[in-house]
């Protein structure tokens, strides 16, 4: 665990320098309803036994069949959600100014975001989706409505913030992160305009960083995932470009580029890091289960424990955590070791107390980390 000591030791000598970085965040946007599934109430409130697993879900839906069942949803809490949205909640959290381009509601910003818009920088392109998020002790179902992430587009982005400042923006971030590719049907489009058109009439600027999380290909096909990839991995003239993957991504990406389905355990992550990110030349490759987490960059491959827990307070957006914390060790220059000990740092403190970490937060959490 020594990886620990060198990560607090790392992040201690260069933490003051993340005020000065600035991060654009976008393009989505939700309101998260966090509920628990009741399998037995027994009075009022929160008086019930719920159901606590993913299968013991399943088999109360697949009874139904051919009949018709009644779930109750017990929320929890309603919340900021969507991975930009919770991923720059968490750089703001750990001193990073943003900039966070989004559905957050237009024509007045939804109320879940108007303590975020206080601390970041915010350009509204439209009404945010909406998801249901039903948490288990083995993981969650999100269950979405998503009709309003149609209005995102180029075309939408240029009109709202207006192009010259869109332009101005890109060129002075040290951070350009775009993730839920897979729920906003323009993304591609999108991405491919920012590197035919956009990113080549800026000046040039090697130390930025470019930023993609997917978010859950599982129902765009093969086509469209290639498709995408092969874009991102142009944004690779214009800075590094860093692919984030929690484990279920993983598999579906290095499927589709032609690979065999590896393991988890350290040497397999370690392994289809490296052969995603040399199919894609890319700069970096991330993959994290909720065990540990790895990456691979032309440097090699490296690997950190994760400090799971198996009472998690609340488990969405501990993936968008993960990435805050990755690209916050990124911005500061820290390895890539240091880099994925702040990330499953930033996630393990998320999960634990629903809340973002400081910096202050993630050194304490380091030295107190058994």
């Amino acid at each position: 665990m020594n990886f620990k000591i060198r990560t607090l030791a790392a992040l201690c000598k260069v933490r003051a320098e993340a005020t000065a970085k600035t991060a654009i965040v976008g393009l989505d946007g939700f309101v998260d309803t966090i509920v628990t599934p009741v399998a037995l109430r027994t009075g009022q409130g929160d008086a019930f036994t719920p159901i606590r697993t993913i299968p013991e879900f399943a088999q109360r839906i697949a009874g139904a069949a051919g009949k018709s069942t009644n779930i109750e949803f017990y929320p929890l809490m309603d919340k900021l959600g969507g991975n930009g949205p919770i991923m720059a909640d968490a750089l703001l959290a750990a001193g990073t100014r943003v900039i966070y381009i989004g559905a957050l509601g237009r024509p007045s910003l939804h109320p879940v975001f108007l303590d975020f818009a206080s601390r970041a920088e915010v350009i509204s392109l439209c009404d945010p989706a909406t998801t249901t998020a039903v948490e288990f002790g083995d993981g969650k179902v999100m269950l979405g409505q998503l009709r309003s992430l149609d209005h995102i587009t180029m075309e939408t982005i240029e009109a709202v913030m207006g192009a010259e400042r869109f332009r101005t923006a890109l060129t002075n971030a040290d951070l350009v992160s775009l993730v839920n590719w897979t729920m906003i049907p323009n993304m591609t489009r999108i991405l491919s305009l920012l590197v035919e058109e956009v990113l080549p009439a800026l000046p040039p600027r090697q130390d930025r960083i470019f930023f993609f999380d997917l978010a859950d290909p599982e129902k765009r096909s093969r086509e469209d995932l290639i498709e995408v990839l092969e874009i991102i991995a142009r944004f690779g003239a214009f800075g590094s470009v860093t692919l984030g993957l929690n484990l279920k991504e993983t598999q579906r990406v290095h499927a589709d580029l032609g690979y065999s389905q590896r393991g988890v355990s350290e040497g397999d992550l370690r392994a289809t890091a490296t052969e995603i990110r040399r199919h894609l030349n890319l700069h970096t490759v991330i993959v994290h289960p909720r065990e540990s987490a790895a990456c691979a960059t032309a440097d090699g491959s490296f690997w950190v424990p994760g400090p799971y827990t198996d009472q998690p307070l609340i488990t969405t957006g501990a993936g968008d955590h993960f990435n805050a914390g990755y690209v916050q060790g990124q911005m500061l220059g820290l390895v890539p070791e240091a880099c994925l000990g702040l990330g499953v740092c930033t996630s393990g403190h998320y999960v634990r107390t629903a809340r973002s970490p400081s910096l202050d937060d993630l050194e304490e959490f380091l030295e107190n980390w058994s």
